[in-house]
């Protein structure tokens, strides 16, 4: 099992094969030129060849620019006949979301668990419920405008990831911009997930900076023992995340010219 400071190149089984164009090429480099601070969490290759699916932790993103996504999703694609390759990938604040864009570019529901477990767990039922809701997306009802991670790197104090999203669900209409709130105490046993409820992205944001009032809840589920037993049957339900936060290094990283920025929003 991974251990929690264990670092190592991605295993993207592509011995033997070229990047199908110049421009993958420069692309998967500019992605992968600090791997070695990756930390693997899961991983999943078809029987054919053909497709691999990745999940790391980067423990680089502190040194990135301010709220930088800490979880990387991978898709390669390869050519077995002509020996060439293709890739994909996708920066996410928390690891629902990377499940969530594994799963809909092919990855099978089982094999996008994280196999790290040395990570903080839900630290209540809740926290379980808004997480199945980020990671399985029903009806694409969560649009992600923008988000924030911070984490000081220390035990001194928690991390915070903020991830704003546009709710087309009909019954958000009233409120349709929520704010998923990931607090991890600072021991790094739990955290727990919150969703705020706000009518504009306006007001999002204004919360964000003053922090002067409660979170506005989203209403509270009718039957959360309902979804804790549908978490039971899923391999996704409990999956776990880094259990301390990364070791701080001495230098900051290259900068990653095709990592999408935040832009404006949840700070």
């Amino acid at each position: 099992m991974t251990d929690t400071y264990e670092t190592k190149a991605p295993d993207c089984r592509i011995d033997g094969f070229e990047a199908a164009t110049e421009r993958i090429e420069e692309g998967f480099f500019s992605v992968t030129i600090s791997d070695d601070m990756f930390v693997p969490l899961g991983e999943h290759h078809s029987a054919d060849g053909r497709d691999s699916y990745l999940l790391f932790y980067d423990r680089a993103a502190i040194w990135d620019a301010p709220g930088t996504a800490e979880y990387i999703a991978f898709h390669l694609t390869r050519d077995v006949e002509q020996r060439t390759f293709a890739f994909e990938y996708e920066r996410a604040p928390v690891v629902p979301l990377a499940q969530n864009w594994l799963t809909r570019r092919g990855c099978p529901t089982e094999a996008a668990v994280p196999t790290s477990n040395h990570g903080p767990r839900p630290a209540d039922a809740l926290t379980s419920r808004q997480e199945d809701l980020l990671r399985s997306n029903p009806g694409g009802r969560y649009e992600v405008i923008d988000h924030h991670t911070d984490n000081p790197g220390s035990f001194d104090f928690g991390a915070e990831v903020r991830t704003l999203v546009h709710d087309s669900h009909p019954a958000s209409a009233h409120a349709p911009y929520r704010l998923f709130l990931e607090e991890t105490a600072k021991d790094f046993r739990s955290y727990t997930v919150r969703e705020g409820t706000f009518t504009s992205l306006e007001a999002a944001d204004a919360w964000a900076m003053d922090r002067d009032a409660p979170l506005p809840m989203a209403p509270a589920p009718e039957n959360v023992h309902r979804a804790l037993a549908a978490r039971t049957r899923t391999p996704l339900a409990g999956t776990a995340r880094l259990a301390v936060p990364p070791t701080p290094v001495t230098a900051p990283r290259p900068a990653l010219l095709s990592v999408p920025r935040s832009g404006r929003g949840a700070r």
